[in-house]
């Protein structure tokens, strides 16, 4: 007799729960279904305006928030208070808040830099005026810079943002500032003449806008002439390296000479 109550019981609440297990279970894929519709069209959306890293994240986080709600939604359906739930979640939140306060910082920079857009990956960018590098991610927390001698400079986003940056190449055409020394002695318009020439032969420097040469500076031991040719933003190290080594042979080829400091010692006899 015990096993036949025992058996009867099971089948009245195989029948009684059935059809709302089968309503738990036909919601839970039909939501799932509308959730991802939902989370695509606002993909497809996102993706016209924002960075494909932000319009991923903020997929992600519409679709979690969604199947969080879907969740409830379902459980409410077996009678579950979820008013006990939901004051524990808020509870995890507000703890796990506090206690990653800092990366919620970095995280915030993060999606500010994504949106706004000061830089790009493959910029040449200058952080705070001491990091200098190409853009080479912009993730949820931090920001890596590769460096011409192939070092990897990670910044926390917040302190990205906390900074002046300075986007160098992020117009496609960037101007090299260059300074050449030359000694008191020699002649100015033929210092000039060389330095237009070896820009003329340079194969990254651009027509438009023309390089020009001036007299930046009378130094102590030194009249500084400064140019700065404009080339693409991808050239921008070659130009460089190309003018500073072109120049200087230039230079000794035509008996211009690049000083350095000096000193004069005078001796004073106390006889």
């Amino acid at each position: 007799m015990e096993v036949e109550n025992y058996i009867d019981k099971v089948t009245t609440m195989a029948i009684d729960y059935a059809p709302k297990i089968l309503i738990a279970v036909l919601s839970l894929i039909i939501g799932l279904w509308i959730i991802g519709k939902i989370v695509g069209f606002v993909r497809k959306l996102l993706s016209n305006h924002f960075d494909a890293t932000l319009t991923n994240f903020l997929s992600s986080m519409l679709s979690m928030a969604l199947k969080v709600m879907l969740f409830f939604s379902v459980a409410a359906k077996f009678g579950v208070d979820t008013t006990a739930f939901v004051a524990i979640i808020a509870a995890l939140m507000v703890g796990i808040g506090m206690a990653f306060n800092g990366t919620i910082g970095h995280f915030a920079s993060g999606v500010m830099l994504m949106i706004f857009k000061p830089f790009k990956i493959g910029d040449l960018v200058d952080i705070g005026g001491g990091h200098k590098g190409t853009v080479e991610g912009i993730n949820a927390f931090n920001t890596t810079l590769a460096t011409l001698d192939n070092q990897r400079i990670i910044i926390a986003n917040s302190n990205v943002t906390g900074n002046t940056i300075t986007n160098i190449s992020g117009q496609g055409q960037v101007g090299v500032e260059l300074t050449f020394g030359i000694g008191y002695g020699d002649d100015i318009d033929k210092a000039r003449e060389i330095i237009l020439r070896v820009g003329k032969e340079c194969p990254h420097i651009l027509d438009v806008p023309a390089q020009g040469v001036v007299v930046a500076e009378l130094g102590d031991s030194s009249v500084n002439l400064a140019t700065r040719p404009f080339c693409k933003s991808e050239h921008y190290w070659d130009t460089m390296f190309y003018m500073q080594e072109n120049v200087k042979k230039s230079f000794d080829a035509e008996g211009i000479g690049i000083p350095y400091p000096t000193m004069d010692v005078n001796m004073i006899s106390q006889n």
